[in-house]
């Protein structure tokens, strides 16, 4: 396990997947590679290599639900975020790489917008939002890091589990993970308020209870960030109140629209250059008109929103994915593979000369 672990730092994997029958597959830029190794034989032979690293406080929950979350660290210092879960009676597991150093935002390449969010954000609600893999937790740290850079602020994240480990600055940083300091989610944020947080920071918004609680928080003058795991601005949303039954859709929509600061969504992009990636950007700051369109409940305006408040700092994925082509990151067709609207995208991109070299290429 020692050598399947040492290997991701060395591949640079973001996940290593272990599988009764299947060789150990990394996850490298995005995608799948099988090792060199010989296939897991047995079951008994996956569990052994991860029992080592399941805390001891929480074998009996493994045994009793079937799945685990959890964080561990090796002696080079490393951490990694695992997952042990039962399939077919066989135990498998997937582990997560998670890089020792906090990245910047310079770092994760993402756009001036989100430091000037975190640097200047004080009270309110800012999501982060993406698929699975689309980098979220790291976004999510840099913000947590920039917040602890510049303000002297009491921070009380809530994770599941915890994966980049913050050393104070400006700021004290209280670190909770879910099954090891607190049940789960709704106990965190029901305490949390207690603990005179300014910043709140919650891994994922999975249900109603988390969701209320942060919205509630929000409204009190606490800074809370939070992820939800929706593709773009306007389907998170539709997720928060899917949280909600519909008679109360109502009280919800002004509690957004009150706490509301930014939705800040992200998808990885294959890069030029193999191995690399690129996050496109959408990025919905709330106005005046935004606070309007949430209370008539027109949120098919948010994209047109948007797309006419670029001065504002706001960003689409098209004009996101228009940069990252100028730019010479990533190629026009994967672009296009990637664009919400391709013939939005087309269109703003028109200006490229198709004689540009690699920008019109293929993979």
């Amino acid at each position: 396990m020692n050598q399947l672990l040492g290997g991701m730092k060395q591949f640079d994997a973001s996940d290593l997947h272990l599988k009764v029958g299947y060789a150990p597959y990394y996850r490298i830029a995005g995608h799948l590679r099988k090792t060199h190794l010989p296939p897991m034989p047995t079951t008994e032979y996956v569990y052994d290599m991860v029992r080592p690293l399941i805390p001891e406080q929480r074998l009996e929950e493994f045994e009793r639900t079937g799945a685990l979350d959890f964080s561990t660290q090796v002696t080079n210092g490393d951490r990694f975020r695992v997952n042990v879960f039962r399939a077919c009676g066989q135990v498998h597991a997937s582990i997560r790489r998670v890089k020792s150093e906090i990245p910047s935002f310079d770092d994760l390449h993402l756009p001036p917008v989100y430091d000037q969010v975190a640097s200047k954000t004080i009270d309110g609600l800012v999501l982060i939002c993406g698929i699975t893999g689309s980098g979220k937790s790291s976004t999510m740290a840099a913000i947590v890091q920039r917040v602890n850079e510049l303000r002297g602020m009491h921070v009380v994240t809530i994770e599941d589990p915890v994966e980049f480990q913050f050393h104070p600055k400006k700021s004290i940083i209280s670190q909770r993970e879910i099954g090891v300091d607190v049940a789960n989610f709704a106990e965190a944020l029901r305490h949390v308020v207690r603990q005179d947080p300014d910043c709140i920071m919650i891994g994922e918004v999975r249900d109603k209870e988390t969701m209320n609680a942060a919205l509630q928080a929000a409204e009190t003058g606490h800074l809370v960030l939070g992820s939800l795991h929706v593709s773009d601005a306007q389907q998170s949303f539709t997720r928060i109140l899917e949280f909600f039954p519909r008679g109360v859709h109502g009280f919800v929509r002004g509690s957004i629209a009150n706490s509301l600061r930014a939705i800040m969504c992200q998808r990885l992009i294959p890069g030029v250059d193999e191995g690399t990636r690129f996050p496109a950007t959408e990025v919905l700051l709330n106005t005046p008109m935004l606070r309007d369109k949430i209370m008539r409940e027109e949120d098919d305006d948010i994209p047109g929103i948007i797309q006419a408040s670029t001065s504002d700092g706001m960003r689409s994925f098209t004009t996101s994915l228009v940069e990252l082509v100028e730019a010479d990151k990533i190629y026009f067709d994967t672009a296009l593979e990637y664009a919400p609207n391709r013939e939005a995208f087309k269109s703003a991109i028109k200006g490229i000369s198709s004689s540009g070299g690699g920008l019109m290429g293929g993979r």
